[in-house]
C-alpha cells in the first residue's frame, strides 16, 4: 500500500527536499522468507532486550502491535502511530541525504528502508534495513517526549546543514537517538535504535568492561567522533529518558 502524502498536508517547501526519495513500500513483494527473517529477528531481540532497554521502548512495541507476524505494513502501522503522536513512516530505497533526512524529521516523517536483510546477515547489515528502522526507531516515536525531541532534532539538523555544521548534529543524533544509553530505575539501559536493533552490540553496550561510558552532555557528545563501521568504543549515558528529551528539545547550534 502506498502512503498518500496528501493525507496529512505539509507545506510544499518543507516537502521539496525529501519527497523525491519516497517510494512504495512494496509490502506485497516481501517473500515468506522475508517475513520469517523479520519474525526471527523480532523474537530474539525482544528476548534479549527485556531488562536491558527503556520501558518506553517495550511499551511502543505493544502500542503499535509490532509483534504481529511478518514485516509491518506501513499503512496499518501509521494508523496507530499517527493517532498517538502525529508521526508517520514512509518507505525509501536506502539511506537518504542528510538534508532530506532532517527535513523529514522536522515534519514528523520517519524514513524506512523498503527491504530486509537476508538470513545470512542476521547479525550485521551495514546499510539500515526495515528491521533497524522499524524495530529500532518506531517504538520510541510512540512516546510523546521522544516524538517532540525527534522533531526538534530535525529542526536543528536543518539549521546545521544550512550552516555547514552537519557533523555537529550528526554526532548529537548518533550519541542519543542511535547509540545512546540512559538511566532508568537505578540501572543503565538502552535507548538508541542502533543498539536496540543489534543483537551483539545491545549486550556489549551494557556489559563490556572495555567500553567507555560517559555521562551525556550536549557539548561532549557533539565534540565526540563515532564509528559507523564497528562497535562503538564510547557510549553516552543520560541521566533519564526525560533528560534526553529535554536536551534534544533545547539543543541549539553553537555560534
Amino acid at each position: 500500500m502506498f502512503l498518500d502524502l496528501h493525507d496529512n498536508p505539509i507545506a510544499e517547501e518543507e516537502q521539496s527536499s525529501w519527497r523525491a526519495h519516497v517510494v512504495d513500500q512494496g509490502w506485497n513483494k516481501f517473500t515468506a522468507e522475508d517475513h520469517a527473517v523479520w519474525d526471527e529477528l523480532y523474537a530474539r531481540q525482544v528476548a534479549l532486550l527485556r531488562g536491558r532497554v527503556v520501558a518506553a521502548f517495550l511499551d511502543g512495541l505493544d502500542l503499535l502491535d509490532l509483534g504481529a507476524p511478518g514485516v509491518p505494513e506501513l499503512g496499518r502501522m501509521n494508523q496507530r502511530l499517527q493517532a498517538r503522536t502525529g508521526w508517520r513512516c514512509v518507505a525509501v530505497p536506502g539511506l537518504v541525504p542528510d538534508e532530506a533526512f532532517f527535513a523529514m524529521l522536522a515534519a514528523r516523517i520517519f524514513p524506512v528502508g523498503n527491504f530486509i536483510r537476508s538470513r545470512a546477515q542476521l547479525d550485521y547489515l551495514e546499510e539500515p534495513d526495515c528491521f533497524h528502522d522499524i524495530f529500532g526507531h518506531v517504538p520510541m516515536l510512540a512516546h510523546s517526549g521522544m516524538a517532540r525531541a525527534m522533531e526538534a532534532i530535525g529542526r536543528v539538523g536543518q539549521q546545521a546543514i544550512i550552516a555547514g555544521r552537519g557533523e555537529w548534529v550528526a554526532r548529537l543524533y548518533w550519541h542519543t537517538v542511535e547509540f545512546g544509553l540512559c538511566r532508568e530505575e537505578g540501572e543503565v539501559r538502552i535507548l538508541g535504535a542502533g543498539l536496540a536493533s543489534s543483537f551483539g552490540e545491545a549486550r556489549a553496550s551494557l556489559e563490556d568492561a572495555g567500553i567507555e561510558r560517559r555521562r551525556f552532555t550536549t557539548e561532549e557528545a557533539t565534540a565526540s567522533p563515532y564509528r559507523h563501521d564497528a562497535m562503538q568504543p564510547l557510549y553516552f549515558v543520560s541521566d533519564s529518558l526525560d533528560a534526553v528529551v529535554q536536551a534534544l528539545e533545547r539543543a541549539e547550534l553553537p555560534a
